[in-house]
């Protein structure tokens, strides 16, 4: 039986976007790379290039909704930003809460000691790590609900 191939996690900020990628068997994640954002033509080029060195079969859009599982102006630009890079890469797009992801992803770097520029570095691909994670063991709902 072939692999359902890999995933590849978007974790968008305003300011920073964090990538990570799954096996092929979607059972473990791993972080990426983060973007800072710049122009479109620059963001496009990387991703572009991720998604070729990578070679995912789906993203999975992190999804930042309120505390009653709402959407607010942060999810609208999420939607936004993700019907963008899926028009850009051709992949299909699923969205998923990823609400506290980067929250979890500074928690895991505080206990392990690193300083605050260390943290910063990889606090977005370690989030789009989490968000992965969770939507692997959510059972990878192909559906946002």
């Amino acid at each position: 039986m072939k692999p359902p191939g890999k995933v590849m996690a978007v974790d968008p900020g305003e300011r920073r976007v964090g990538f990570a990628i799954s096996d092929p068997d979607r059972k473990f994640a791993f972080p990426l790379k983060k973007l800072e954002r710049s122009t479109q033509v620059r963001d496009e080029a990387f991703i572009l290039a991720l998604v070729r060195e990578e070679e995912p079969v789906l993203l999975v859009m992190g999804l930042p909704l309120r505390g009653l599982g709402e959407e607010g102006e942060s999810a609208r630009r999420a939607r936004a930003f993700g019907d963008w890079v899926a028009d850009v890469t051709g992949l299909p797009m699923v969205y998923f809460n990823e609400s506290y992801t980067t929250k979890i992803a500074e928690g895991l770097l505080w206990s392990a000691g690193l300083s605050h520029a260390e943290r910063k570095s990889r606090r977005d691909a370690l989030a789009a790590q989490v968000l992965l994670t969770t939507w692997i063991e959510a059972g990878c709902p192909e559906v946002q609900e």
